[in-house]
């Protein structure tokens, strides 16, 4: 029984995709589920792709997130196991790639990209394996004197691994069971490059995951072809009783299911496929992110989790803590989970329930002094808080439920104008504005009380004036109860928007 050892182990060439972001969740909620350690490693063996400030935007977003990080690059002590960049363990990697060489399970390649193109149009479907590579410029079809003279003289070449044709190669998976491979189909894939001294994403994974002792390996399902060409890397490497085990998680798909989500998915619909903004360095291209859109870093964990996995009840609102505590691999589906962007505000609207008055008040009040240059009372903007978040679902939409509260309307929406303000409603309005300009105490109760009995002793129809009262002191047909939304902004500023209503829309 090895302690539970987990890594989330992305690629530095660009933002963190959501999909990324829910595999490294699943790994964090296993990992302390099972009171293991959760790495984070940077996978950067791809230098052509590799693009600046990728590596501090993964460390930032998972911070944001709640996912923290036990060992490896971004944790607040780095570990035992460094260095977790593997552009840094190049020495690590040669050694093992010399193991394989020596041992005849991997071998030199010096075909150029011009004669492997050459290859494919010659033979359909090429592929480098037991069946062509005879033909190739290799070392086993080399003499050994030749193969040192290439090296010597600084030709490029690669390392590949030698597959023996016709075996049949089990993955036991454990989301997905026995899975059995037959090597025939599998390729001898480059695991070193001496271009650029660096092992290929399949031996750095494997060696680094060894190496690290991880006990499981969850990935995204996309790994799932790689994972018979890892079992053998195991195996060659004299690791397999050590081996981790493998879980493979199912794809995110697009909203409408067909095929897997993509950035282009968010920019048609209107929704985030990253955690946090991302500014391109390269094309300047800004990329919208769920920090920035508003999004509770609680709802965005709770959203993700549902993505996938289910735990088996009715419960739908988790707290990191409970999810540690729900979640389990045999839970996680097999097949891919639509991105329900809709289901992902309505999470975020039931944060905004849950969370304290005072949080979402003092939020409020951020946004409102640094986009609508207001500084308020907070008491006030605590008032208002409670009369309108169950109608929104970020704290940027307080402002549309409840902007009248701070600025008086200076144009009133046509449509209603057309529909609530009838021909004696300025009649019915500056009798409402002498009726409560005679009243001292202006608390929501009182004056509901008072304009009752006002519209009862005249006679007057409730519904045509109290439909005028509020496109008067709102601007339109909407927001919470009328004598709560007068109780808030007071006596001197309801009898100046009643008085203005009359002056601007008078008989219409």
């Amino acid at each position: 029984m090895r302690k539970v050892r987990v890594r989330f182990a992305p690629s530095p060439t660009g933002p963190l995709h959501i999909g990324g972001v829910r595999t490294a969740l699943y790994n964090y909620l296993f990992a302390r589920k099972h009171g293991g350690d959760m790495l984070l490693r940077i996978e950067d063996t791809d230098s052509a792709r590799f693009v600046p400030g990728a590596e501090d935007y993964i460390v930032e977003a998972l911070d944001w997130l709640g996912i923290t990080i036990d060992e490896g690059v971004g944790a607040a002590t780095e570990g035992t196991h460094a260095p977790y960049r593997q552009s840094e363990r190049k020495a690590i990697y040669r050694q093992y790639v010399d193991q394989l060489l020596e041992a005849g399970k991997a071998y030199i390649a010096f075909d150029t990209p011009t004669e492997l193109e050459v290859k494919r149009a010659e033979i359909a479907n090429f592929q480098y394996d037991a069946s062509t590579r005879m033909s190739m410029q290799n070392s086993l079809t080399l003499p050994a004197d030749e193969v040192a003279r290439k090296i010597s003289e600084g030709e490029n070449y690669v390392v590949r691994i030698k597959i023996e044709p016709n075996q049949d190669i089990l993955v036991n998976d454990l989301i997905r069971g026995e899975v059995s491979i037959n090597s025939s189909v599998i390729d001898d894939k480059v695991l070193y490059k001496a271009s650029d001294e660096l092992p290929t994403y399949h031996l750095a994974n494997v060696v680094d995951d060894h190496l690290m002792e991880i006990t499981h390996v969850i990935r995204g399902e996309e790994w799932l072809p790689s994972a018979p060409l890892h079992v053998l890397l195991y195996r060659y490497l004299g690791w397999e009783a050590e081996m981790p085990a493998f879980a493979h998680l199912p794809l995110l798909l697009k909203p409408d299911g067909n095929g897997k989500l993509s950035k282009r998915d968010g920019d048609r619909l209107g929704f985030p496929v990253f955690p946090l903004n991302w500014n391109d360095p390269k094309s300047g291209d800004l990329s919208s992110g769920y920090r920035e859109a508003d999004y509770f870093p609680e709802a965005v964990v709770n959203f993700l989790a549902f993505l996938g996995w289910n735990p088996g009840t009715e419960q739908e609102i988790f707290s990191m803590e409970e999810l540690i505590e729900a979640f389990s691999l045999d839970r996680v589906s097999k097949s891919g989970a639509k991105f329900d962007f809709e289901k992902g505000k309505w999470f975020n609207h039931q944060y905004l329930q849950l969370k304290s008055v005072d949080e979402i008040t003092d939020l409020f009040q951020h946004y409102l002094i640094e986009s609508k240059d207001l500084i308020e009372d907070s008491d006030k903007v605590r008032k208002v808080v409670e009369l309108v978040r169950e109608r929104a679902h970020f704290v940027h939409e307080l402002w549309d439920q409840s902007y009248f509260f701070f600025t008086a309307p200076d144009e009133y929406l046509e449509a209603d104008v057309k529909k609530r303000w009838k021909a004696d409603s300025p009649i019915h309005m500056r009798e409402l504005s002498e009726l409560l300009e005679r009243q001292d105490d202006f608390s929501a109760a009182v004056t509901e009380e008072l304009v009752k009995n006002w519209l009862q002793e005249k006679g007057y129809g409730m519904g045509a004036v109290m439909n005028a009262f509020r496109l008067s002191i709102v601007g339109a047909s909407r927001g919470p109860h009328m004598f709560d939304i007068i109780g808030l902004i007071g006596k001197d500023e309801t009898l100046r928007r009643l008085r203005r209503a009359v002056n601007v829309l008078g008989a219409n």
